[in-house]
């Protein structure tokens, strides 16, 4: 991946469209469209750009990440272990306390509502 040439000044929203771009091929598409899954979901998340190159989604705190590695898009809830998750969309990070994780690999479909559904819990509980 190609590390971009300056990140200051820039606003994190075109530093994640700029990621997206230059993933150019299924990380970049399935990290797309959770990204406009929690938009969705919460029309007042906001968009960060945190260590050193991660997409960050927040409201009043931090609702998940969006780290992309080789085979996999890691989507990580920070308060995740308090959410109700009854599609069982969590799938790594099991064993925290607090965290838990949707690991999501090339070809696998994400059940839209149930995420918009677990996008809106975990602001409802940053709000709590």
């Amino acid at each position: 991946m190609k590390k971009s040439a300056t990140t200051t000044g820039e606003s994190p929203s075109r530093l994640i469209d700029a990621r997206i771009k230059e993933l150019d091929d299924w990380r970049g598409k399935t990290l797309s469209n959770v990204r406009a899954l929690i938009k969705q979901a919460d029309l007042e998340v906001v968009e960060e750009w945190k260590w050193r190159g991660v997409p960050v989604w927040s409201h009043d705190g931090l609702i998940c990440t969006g780290e992309t590695y080789k085979s996999v898009v890691k989507l990580t809830f920070a308060k995740g272990a308090s959410l109700e998750d009854p599609s069982g969309l969590f799938n790594s990070s099991l064993e925290g306390n607090v965290r838990r994780a949707i690991d999501l690999h090339e070809g696998d479909e994400i059940d839209e509502d149930a995420f918009k559904t677990l996008i809106r819990a975990a602001a409802a509980l940053n709000r709590s």
